[in-house]
């Protein structure tokens, strides 16, 4: 009876000095997804056929934050996470060109099927960004061995937008005047590790009201996130 009493009271030692341990980790220095990385494939919902179909390939955006992650004390399994970065967008045409800088009420898509001119044309769009995430981790303690989970949002404020086409030379024309000057999106991620899949949905639309087709970005795609 007396080696079961010391051998019980050696186990209830050992397994309240873990506790301790735990409950004393230092999570303002643990790896915490304090830099994400995003790759995106990028489509325009609700775009008409008239734009659709002159999509070429597949458009793509990059996106880069800095992140400072706040574990929850009574559960830092669980942290809200908020920083500041830049989104961007590129979208490829074939057979048209878009007039960014006319002077009419609406934007012009210009199809250019009967006499093509340009071998290559994109829209891109770029936004300096705030997002905010509520976060998962399966294993706070190795937050780069672990499964993961983010649901949050992110408001931006338009910093460029330019059109680029080729076609013997390269031409450039940039005007903020048609597109939203602010946007705000919902966002989610899901991974394991550095890596996760993520996806992003504006709430906005891409332009200015009666300006355009009430077009909204969505991308989808790979995140790379640590440090």
């Amino acid at each position: 009876i007396s080696l079961f009493l010391i051998c019980a009271l050696i186990s209830l030692s050992s397994l309240a000095q873990t506790k301790s341990t735990k409950n004393n980790f230092d999570f303002t220095n643990r790896p915490s997804d304090h830099l994400m990385l995003q790759l995106s494939s990028d489509n325009w919902n609700n775009a008409p056929d008239s734009i659709s179909n002159f999509k070429k390939g597949t458009s793509r955006g990059f996106n880069f934050y800095l992140m400072l992650d706040r574990a929850f004390k009574s559960n830092p399994k669980f942290s809200v996470a908020f920083g500041l970065g830049v989104g961007t967008s590129h979208m490829f045409f074939n057979n048209m060109s878009i007039g960014i800088n006319g002077k009419t009420s609406t934007l012009s898509f210009n199809n250019l099927s009967a006499a093509p001119q340009y071998t290559r044309y994109k829209l891109s769009t770029s936004y300096l960004e705030i997002p905010v995430e509520l976060r998962f981790f399966s294993n706070p303690y190795k937050i780069n061995k672990s499964f993961k989970f983010a649901l949050g949002a992110k408001a931006g404020l338009l910093l460029n937008a330019h059109t680029k086409s080729k076609s013997g030379y390269i031409e450039k024309i940039s005007s903020k005047s048609y597109f939203n000057n602010n946007r705000l999106a919902g966002t989610v991620r899901v991974g394991y590790g550095y890596f996760s899949l993520f996806g992003a949905y504006n709430l906005t639309p891409v332009f200015k009201e009666n300006v355009a087709a009430d077009m909204k970005l969505l991308q989808v795609g790979l995140s790379f996130s640590g440090f």
